[in-house]
């Protein structure tokens, strides 16, 4: 049968991401992204280190970074995004800004990181106040505090899971729960950040984003939607305020049910080292 007709692959565009070495998440990587842009995936070399500030200072040196994006080089991605939430805030905005110089300079292409891109999608949010959750440990959680301060925006409350590995096994309900401590009640602040992009938040978005009547965005999603901005085309996020403008015209009717969310199985033996509200 002649197939000549279906006239080849369409072009693709490519976005290279470099990701820590114990990263599982790139399935949800891959469901913000349009179908005409390819992921091209990397890691950073393997470092028995749990998760903590010392790893994150690990997997974001300058060297260790400029060679997981010269692995990408051969396949000409046009941005490449560090797809790392405390490995891009461990050392301050300027720590952040030093990363992109280095990726850049590396790879001669426009470069993103997931804590440089939460800070554009609260601006771009118009966000004063954000509650934060976290799976990490109270020293890493208080790290990113002092980074978004730094930025001028205020953080008005922190759940935090305190997970040092497995995060990305964490379920949906556990998540949820922790979103509902850090904003106990609509109008404390203007949006809720679930940072990690270990932590798996695709389809609970709507779903809080419903229920606490403001936008949730998360460290998977930021990046994904930076990266997808050098390209100048749009993430792809349906019901999620900051991929779709349509979803940022108002708060939700109280009591509106959102989405119904698909449970993550339970992982036995994967209880929290120690959980907390500030």
């Amino acid at each position: 049968m002649d197939i000549s007709f279906l006239g080849g692959p369409a072009p693709q565009r490519g976005v290279g991401v470099v990701a820590p070495f114990d990263f599982a998440l790139d399935r949800e990587l891959w469901r913000w992204v349009p179908d005409e842009v390819s992921l091209h995936m990397t890691r950073t070399p393997y470092v028995p280190v749990e998760v903590s500030l010392d790893l994150a200072r690990l997997v974001s040196e300058h060297e260790t970074l400029g060679e997981a994006v010269r692995t990408l080089t051969a396949i000409a991605p046009e941005v490449v995004a560090y797809a790392c939430t405390s490995g891009s805030f461990v050392g301050g905005i300027a720590g952040e800004r030093a990363m992109c110089q280095a990726m850049t300079w590396a790879g001669a292409v426009p470069s993103v990181t997931t804590s440089g891109a939460l800070l554009d999608a609260l601006a771009e949010l118009g966000v004063r106040r954000v509650a934060l959750v976290t799976p990490y440990t109270v020293s890493v959680t208080r790290a990113l505090e002092e980074y978004i301060a730094e930025a001028g925006v205020t953080v008005t409350g922190c759940a935090f899971m305190g997970l040092t590995r497995h995060i990305w096994k964490v379920p949906y309900r556990d998540l949820a729960e922790m979103a509902r401590q850090a904003v106990p009640r609509p109008g404390t602040a203007d949006a809720l950040f679930i940072s990690c992009t270990n932590l798996p938040t695709y389809d609970v978005i709507p779903q809080l984003e419903a229920e606490l009547r403001m936008p949730v965005i998360s460290a998977n999603q930021v990046t994904m939607w930076a990266a997808l901005r050098r390209l100048g085309t749009r993430a792809v996020g349906p019901y999620q305020a900051l991929t779709d403008p349509s979803a940022r015209t108002g708060p939700a009717v109280p009591g509106t049910a959102g989405p119904v969310l698909p449970e993550a199985p339970e992982v036995p033996g994967n209880e929290p080292q120690q959980e907390g509200w500030t």
